[in-house]
């Protein structure tokens, strides 16, 4: 049986969608919408009225 004598290593590319950045942004955001659920809640309205 053949096998390699070199083992291809995977790099990360230097920009770009990674998926442990793209899963950061998804948590970040949800924590701002709950941040923005929980102020619409104490408040009485949402942030975006026109006085």
């Amino acid at each position: 049986m053949l096998e390699p004598r070199i083992v291809p290593q995977r790099r990360q590319p230097a920009c770009g969608f990674h998926g442990h950045v793209e899963r950061l942004n998804g948590r970040v955001a949800m924590v701002g919408f709950m941040a923005l659920l929980l102020v619409e809640i104490l408040l009485g309205h949402g942030l975006l009225v026109w006085k």
